[in-house]
């Protein structure tokens, strides 16, 4: 793991976030497997399948039976943590809707009423590969489910013997997902989006996923709603001499071990610190389970960013926006409140990003690569639109008049005025 003078913090930030930046390649590549979902459905997503999961299936949707037998394979315990899981988040989500309720505003012979309607449906990105994530199953579903969403689908990479992760299937059925289908990739988000003889398309896709599934729902977006821009993972950790390395270091590796183009860095004035925590990630790094992914995310991604003075790490934090940042420091509220940009602030040595990718009630889905700067983390927010029902009378309308006929007149649209003006008439 590399140690950073930082100098220019805005320019040092930004030039490590181009590491991750999406290639034209890739997404003309990812445009090709799209176009032919696009146009020969269920059979364009089975060979892609096979191409690369490296299994022939018989059917993409998940039975019933599958679904069942699933719970069979899984643990009480595991169920247990679920529900934790969900009602936690579920707590967290009707919060925030509560408050969007009963909005109107009456003004002078006009009512608005802001009416909160869900979104139709929605088709939610479940990681496989290396890692299983039936957690970001909950972190989907839940929101969607609390909104009021009435189709919920579910699509996740089947493993080599044609099947999906036994506790995502649970998880699925425990968050009430109504359709799961065995793709992921490019082409799985191109039948989401198109649809298929199997999958009918659908309103929004959410959920994270590596570069190709990012390019493809920045393809997608051209004809529906998407949640953000996911690419892998990222953590910064704040941090000064009250640190403690190990706790530093430990939290760093938590992150490194999704994937090995997981971009993981500390951010602190503090030459000893960065020392420190660079011993111990070298001696942890030796004898941990998922060491390889780890060397490899920290190896190439990873960095330690020494800044001058606590200003500078905050702008260098501003300008980078993580999708996590750990602020483990003397005063960490005080460091919290001058962050602008960052997909969840995680306060104090008692706050780990992977408490939070879990069980604290936050949505572990957040905005990477940059998108910290003007979005947080997937919420039910993301599954309702706020539709306008407005009602004029006519002492209302009059009093506008005017305004409207300058406006109209100044924008060179004289027939809006006469729409309004033919009302004066009657």
């Amino acid at each position: 793991m590399k140690i950073i003078g930082v100098v220019n913090p805005q320019a040092e930030a930004a030039r490590l976030r181009k590491t991750n930046e999406i290639s034209e390649a890739l997404i003309q590549q990812t445009k090709e497997i799209m176009g032919d979902v696009a146009k020969y459905g269920d059979q364009a997503v089975l060979d892609y399948t096979a191409k690369f999961d490296g299994v022939r299936l018989d059917a993409l949707r998940v039975t019933d039976k599958e679904t069942q037998d699933a719970y069979n394979k899984v643990t009480k315990d595991q169920i247990k943590a679920l529900k934790l899981m969900k009602s936690r988040l579920e707590k967290s989500e009707l919060a925030v809707l509560k408050r969007l309720r009963n909005i109107s505003i009456k003004s002078e012979g006009v009512i608005i009423n802001r009416m909160v309607q869900p979104v139709a449906s929605v088709g939610c990105y479940i990681p496989g590969g290396r890692a299983r994530y039936p957690s970001t199953v909950v972190m989907c579903a839940v929101p969607a489910k609390v909104a009021g969403v009435k189709r919920i689908v579910a699509i996740s990479p089947p493993t080599k013997d044609g099947n999906v992760d036994p506790l995502t299937l649970v998880a699925a059925d425990i968050c009430g997902v109504d359709e799961f289908y065995k793709v992921g990739g490019a082409h799985g988000i191109a039948a989401l989006t198109f649809g298929t003889q199997s999958i009918s398309p659908i309103s929004k896709i959410v959920g994270p996923g590596g570069m190709f599934v990012t390019a493809a729902k920045l393809a997608a977006s051209s004809r529906l709603s998407t949640d953000m821009v996911a690419g892998p993972t990222e953590l910064l950790v704040y941090a000064d001499l009250s640190a403690d390395p190990a706790i530093v270091a430990v939290d760093l590796i938590s992150q490194a071990e999704h994937s090995p183009d997981t971009v993981c860095g500390l951010v602190t004035t503090s030459e000893k610190l960065a020392m420190q925590v660079k011993s111990a990630l070298n001696s942890m790094t030796e004898k941990i389970a998922r060491s390889d992914i780890v060397r490899k995310s920290l190896q190439d991604n990873g960095f330690i960013a020494v800044c001058k003075d606590d200003n500078a790490c905050i702008e260098f934090i501003n300008e980078f926006a993580p999708e996590h940042l750990e602020i483990i420091c003397r005063k960490p509220d005080q460091i919290a409140r001058k962050v602008e940009s960052a997909g969840l602030v995680l306060i104090g040595q008692e706050t780990p990003s992977s408490a939070s990718d879990y069980c604290l009630g936050s949505n572990h889905v957040l905005p990477t690569m940059g998108f910290g700067k003007s979005r947080a983390s997937l919420s039910v927010l993301d599954f309702v639109k706020i539709v306008n029902r407005v009602k004029a009378s006519r002492s209302g309308l009059a009093k506008v008049d005017k305004a409207i006929k300058e406006m109209t007149g100044a924008e060179g649209l004289p027939n809006h005025y006469e729409a309004v003006r033919a009302r004066k008439r009657k």
